[in-house]
């Protein structure tokens, strides 16, 4: 006789064939005792149902269950799990890093890789959207032979940047395009090229233009301590030269600190809005004292809408006091700098900075920009000049995503446009 309990244990069993089968053999004796109860139950005899029983029984012990996956699409899981928790672990990266196939198509890309070079749509061959072949062809040695290579590759726009780009295997599994993919990063070391070079450059050039201030310091102090002890007159007139040197070396030190600065942050663009208009206007006021020494009039067109741009306004501040205190000095014969402003609502700003002195050779415009470059070396001293103005100019104008053109003519004298 069969007990109750053994009756609702194997109905249980029955219902539970659709979920993964452990040990089958006790579901098929509770099904058969249930099927025994209800033959007898409803006045069957047992012999009739034994077709059907043995039917479903062979399907129970045949059917995958859904623990039974094939080996290739427990593979192809595990490849697609372990692809998806790639993907946000590669985008808290903060190096730009990009997931190549194969076939040299590029699978993904981070947010830092997006921002730093744009969106690459998927399956993008890597030649089309890199332009290096240092990069490509170390991609495809690495994807031939499998191992590691990294080289040192300089982006020029829209600023000068350099990176260790390395590219490594990394092997997954699977079927999907992450089965075996390669990783290409970017490790910025722009900051450390920069100050390599500031470095170098400013034992180069300090030292240059430090020397000769420093020699005539020396000088008057050897002759005041020597023959021109008690000569008081002679010492009122050397204390007077001393102060103008010092004064030079202190605004040449301001000067290079300033650029040094500059270059640190040269590929960060600035992100405040600013109006053109009042802060030309500003700098018109500011210089208007030494227009009047010079005897020379200042002269501001500007529209009438706002001329908005991204910028920074103190180093807009200082590019335009620059650019008309320049057209001042070395335009003085000419008695008048305009300055025109043109652009807003949507169109491109642009600052003309005209003078009508004596003009500049065609030969030194192309490098009047170059730290310490004059054109007239007695001239710029004499004007209390440190030859670092235009090159602070150009790299403030860079880190703002702004063109310097420079048109010259001797005798008419020289436009400087800055174009946003």
């Amino acid at each position: 006789m069969i007990h109750e309990d053994m009756v609702l244990d194997g109905s249980k069993a029955f219902w539970r064939t659709l979920v993964p089968r452990l040990k089958a053999e006790r579901w098929l004796l509770g099904l058969t005792a249930l099927l025994a109860v209800l033959a007898t139950v409803a006045g069957i005899h047992f012999l009739v149902v034994l077709p059907f029983w043995i039917v479903l029984a062979a399907a129970l012990l045949t059917r995958s269950t859904p623990s039974a996956l094939p080996k290739a699409a427990k593979v192809t899981a595990v490849a697609g799990a372990a692809s998806d928790a790639l993907i946000p672990a590669l985008n808290a990266l903060d190096m730009p890093v990009l997931v190549v196939a194969v076939d040299e198509t590029v699978v993904f890309q981070n947010i830092a890789a997006e921002k730093a070079f744009g969106t690459i749509p998927p399956n993008s061959y890597l030649a089309a959207r890199v332009r290096s072949p240092g990069i490509l062809d170390m991609v495809r040695e690495t994807i031939a032979t499998g191992k590691i290579n990294q080289i040192e590759h300089t982006e020029r726009l829209p600023s000068d940047a350099v990176y260790v780009v390395r590219v490594a295997p990394a092997e997954i599994g699977g079927d999907g395009p992450w089965s075996r993919v390669f990783l290409l990063t970017y490790r910025d070391i722009s900051q450390a090229r920069r100050i390599d070079r500031m470095r170098s450059d400013f034992v180069a050039n300090a030292s240059h233009e430090l020397r000769t201030p420093l020699a005539s310091l020396r000088g008057f102090i050897e002759t005041m301590q020597g023959p021109a002890r008690n000569d008081m007159k002679a010492q009122e007139k050397f204390f007077g030269i001393m102060h103008e040197q010092a004064t030079r070396m202190s605004r040449l030190v301001d000067d290079l600190l300033s650029l040094s600065r500059l270059e640190l942050k040269s590929h960060i663009a600035p992100d405040d809005t600013i109006d053109l208009r009042p802060l030309l206007g500003h700098v018109r006021d500011s210089l208007a004292p030494l227009a009047s020494d010079l005897d020379l009039t200042i002269t501001l067109t500007m529209p009438d809408n706002p001329v908005v741009v991204q910028g920074d306004r103190d180093e807009l501040t200082e590019v335009f006091e620059n650019l008309i205190e320049n057209a001042c000095k070395y335009g003085q014969e000419g008695k008048k700098v305009d300055v025109a402003l043109s652009g807003g609502e949507g169109g491109q700003a642009e600052v003309v900075v005209r003078d009508y002195g004596p003009g500049i050779p065609a030969e030194h415009v192309p490098r009047i920009t170059e730290r310490f470059y004059r054109v007239n070396v007695e001239a710029s001293r004499s004007k209390k000049g440190t030859g670092l103005g235009l090159a602070i100019v150009k790299h403030i104008l860079t880190r703002h995503r702004a063109r310097l053109l420079i048109h010259s003519e001797l005798g008419k004298g020289t436009v400087f446009t800055v174009r946003f």
